[in-house]
C-alpha cells in the first residue's frame, strides 16, 4: 500500500513553494537540504514550523518542500503557507485554527514597480539648488 501525501502550494511575494506532507517523525527537507542547513535564522525556522505547532502535528509528518524564487524570508512565508494547505488536505477540521492563526491568507504584498524621472519606486533623485 502507497503512503498517502498531502499537497500544498504556497505563495508569498516572489517565491512559490510546493509542499507534500507524508507521515513521519517531523523532519523538514527543503530543496533535498535539512531546513536548519537552508535556513540560518531561527526566526525563519520558525515560521516555516508556525502551521505545524498550531495544529499540533510537529511529530506527525515529515515536510517535503520544493521552493524557487525570492529571498530567504519571502521563501519560509510561502513554505508557511504551502504546509498550511497541505494541512487543510490531511484533515478538514485543521480549518478554523489555520484560518484564525492567518496562514491561510496569501499575504498579498509585492514589490512595488518602479517609476520613471525617480530612482527606485518612490526615492527621488537627490535635491540640489544650484
Amino acid at each position: 500500500m502507497a503512503t498517502e501525501k498531502f499537497y500544498g502550494t504556497g505563495r508569498r511575494k516572489k517565491s512559490i513553494a510546493r509542499v507534500y506532507l507524508v507521515p513521519g517523525t517531523g523532519k523538514i527537507t527543503v530543496n533535498k537540504r535539512s531546513i536548519d542547513e537552508y535556513f540560518g535564522l531561527e526566526t525563519l525556522k520558525v515560521i516555516v514550523r508556525q502551521p505545524l505547532v498550531a495544529t499540533e502535528n510537529v511529530e506527525k509528518f515529515d515536510v517535503l518542500v520544493n521552493v524557487h524564487g525570492g529571498g530567504t524570508t519571502g521563501q519560509a512565508g510561502a513554505i508557511r503557507h504551502g504546509i498550511a494547505r497541505a494541512l487543510l488536505q490531511a484533515d478538514a477540521e485543521y480549518r478554523p485554527t489555520l484560518k484564525t492563526a492567518g496562514y491561510l491568507t496569501r499575504d498579498p504584498r509585492m514589490k512595488e514597480r518602479k517609476k520613471y524621472g525617480l530612482k527606485a519606486a518612490r526615492r527621488a533623485p537627490q535635491f540640489s539648488k544650484r
